[in-house]
């Protein structure tokens, strides 16, 4: 078994019991404690568990979200090729939603000068990057601006985003799995992603592996209202099957 494959097997084992033991994964995956508590390593630094005496918890399980600087320094190589990936879902020309995020903020410095687009963003951050790009017309929605995510939210944007019909929607997830959907940690941040998909003839999830299999507390779409979810390498076969057989096309970028 490579590294890769069984950290994903170490994440898959906390968030199915809430919490995973460094003695107990040694002997269950016949390697080491010293190379479990490497892969742990791995695994808080790319912000899925946090370590705890003697193994992890899922961060899930503690409600906790990593802000936007912590979250956007980990998985950055597979962010990246996500992002690049992504450019084949854009429309010549036309409308677009770009979510905030930190995979979403590498396709809009990605974003091509050779096409006339209405980009629609709910993030100041994003806004300032592409107001700078003279093909673009840039459309910033109104609301409360989270700290923690720098995504405008609330009832400013969600009237906004209820005129809106755009061609393409890309939208961030903190989680998404075949029985639960798509699934961020707060309420408010849920509701205006779920009307950016609604807003849209098609959507596109960016967003690295180890957020499948993930499930936080409110729902904003089923899998099914995703045309193309664009990940990464990490993601196994067999969970990139399941997702084709819900009705999702899967990119591995």
């Amino acid at each position: 078994m490579y590294a890769e494959e069984r950290q994903q097997a170490i994440l898959r084992k906390a968030r199915a019991d809430s919490r995973v033991d460094v003695v107990s994964l040694a002997e269950e995956l016949t390697v080491t404690t010293e190379t479990i508590r490497r892969d742990l390593t791995v695994l808080e630094r790319a912000g899925v568990v946090r370590r705890v005496h003697g193994g992890a918890i899922p961060v899930e399980r503690l409600g906790f979200e990593p802000a936007l600087a912590a979250r956007d320094s980990v998985m950055t190589a597979e962010k990246e090729r996500i992002a690049k990936a992504a450019l084949a879902e854009l429309p010549a020309e036309g409308s677009v939603i770009i979510d905030a995020g930190t995979t979403t903020g590498r396709l809009v410095d990605l974003l091509p000068s050779d096409r006339e687009l209405t980009a629609i963003v709910n993030s100041p951050s994003l806004a300032a990057t592409l107001a700078t790009r003279p093909n673009l017309t840039v459309l910033m929605l109104g609301g409360r601006v989270r700290a923690r995510t720098l995504a405008a939210v609330d009832d400013w944007a969600l009237s906004q985003l209820a005129h809106l019909y755009v061609d393409v929607a890309f939208v961030a997830t903190n989680g998404v799995s075949v029985k639960h959907g798509l699934t961020t940690p707060d309420v408010a941040e849920s509701a205006v992603k779920k009307a950016m998909v609604a807003a849209a003839r098609r959507t596109v999830l960016l967003c690295d592996h180890t957020k499948v299999g993930n499930d936080c507390m409110a729902r904003f779409a089923e899998l099914d209202d995703i045309d193309v979810v664009i990940t990464d390498t990490g993601l196994d076969e067999e969970t990139a099957e399941s997702f084709t057989r819900a009705g999702t096309r899967v990119v591995r970028a």
